[in-house]
């Protein structure tokens, strides 16, 4: 027996302040209809990019209020009379926005088939198929480069260092702990720089003088600046977020334009935001979902626990404080 309401999390203004921006409400649970699935949330993902859902930028043109929350896991309660690929009990994973909400009515193209609703197996979704597509798709990866992660512990940062060890790279990959130094040596990183102790450009230049071939970037600002500084002759550098300024306004930088260094090196700079390409995400999910069972591939999770929507604020405001380690995750079943 289904009950009559739920409660979710929306936006009631557009603001990167994401607390400040979200509101719990509670509504009615109303049957799917044609081609829509019901499911049963059973873990939320928290990502950086959850301030930039709660300030508007994916969602152009939209008004408050807007349903937060990019992705979860669940088991399916209810199906449309339309809907003929998934049935009740199915574990599925959705994509679409609305993942902060203790009960999800999507249409069944925004949903893939998972063997399990656990936090591991939803970390290899927005997280793992990010990584896999922006070094081997975006970034056109190859065996034996020199690639470099940055916020490499982070819940899509752990998934590039190990898919680009089973490629036969030499990994690099920046943290901003000894203990998350630790969990990267034991991913297999061969080098892991602590940019609290350590000085990045310098190591790059005095310990990879030929250059970088492949970065995997997220931070941005001056780790950004830096990245490029150390690319090889025809090194790539993929951006897949910039969390440095999500919490703020863009800085404003004077310095020659980026093409003096770039074309110095037949170097490219490229970019990758998973919406782009949502076709290619359920095969490279079988793939990674075939590594993790295989135990090939590390699914790592932060430990520290998030409970419902009353705790997703707090799971997006401690992601946001750099001290996480792994997918962050909210529980709801």
């Amino acid at each position: 027996m289904l009950p009559k309401t739920y409660r979710k999390l929306i936006a009631t203004t557009f603001s990167n302040n994401f607390r400040a921006a979200s509101e719990i409400v509670e509504v009615e649970l109303k049957p799917p209809t044609g081609h829509e699935i019901t499911i049963r949330n059973h873990y939320a993902g928290v990502n950086a990019t959850d301030v930039n859902i709660s300030a508007g930028l994916y969602t152009p043109g939209a008004t408050p209020p807007l349903d937060l929350g990019a992705e979860l896991v669940g088991e399916v309660v209810a199906v449309g009379e339309k809907v003929t690929d998934y049935k009740v009990g199915d574990t599925v994973i959705s994509t679409a926005i609305g993942g902060y909400a203790e009960y999800v009515t999507v249409r069944s193209r925004f949903v893939i088939p998972v063997p399990e609703a656990t936090p591991q197996v939803l970390a290899l979704v927005a997280s793992g198929v990010t990584a896999a597509l922006g070094l081997n798709t975006v970034g056109e990866m190859r065996t034996g480069e020199t690639v470099l992660v940055t916020a490499a512990a982070g819940g899509t940062g752990q998934f590039a260092v190990q898919l680009a060890k089973l490629a036969g790279n030499t990994v690099i990959g920046t943290c901003g702990s000894d203990e998350k130094a630790e969990r990267l040596t034991s991913l297999g990183c061969d080098r892991v720089i602590n940019y609290k102790r350590e000085d990045v450009g310098a190591v790059l230049k005095a310990e990879y003088p030929q250059g970088i071939n492949l970065v995997y970037e997220s931070v941005g600002g001056s780790l950004f600046d830096t990245c490029v500084e150390n690319l090889a002759v025809r090194g790539r550098l993929v951006i897949i977020g910039y969390i440095s300024e999500y919490m703020s306004q863009p800085e404003l930088v004077t310095r020659p334009r980026i093409y003096r260094i770039l074309l110095s090196k037949s170097a490219s700079l490229r970019s990758m935001f998973l919406l782009h390409f949502i076709r290619q995400v359920p095969e490279e999910l079988v793939k990674l979902i075939d590594l993790y069972q295989s135990g090939k591939l590390k699914a790592e999770v932060d430990p520290t626990p998030f409970q419902g929507v009353e705790q997703a604020a707090d799971a997006v405001e401690y992601l946001h404080t750099g001290k996480s380690a792994g997918k962050v995750v909210v529980k709801f079943a």
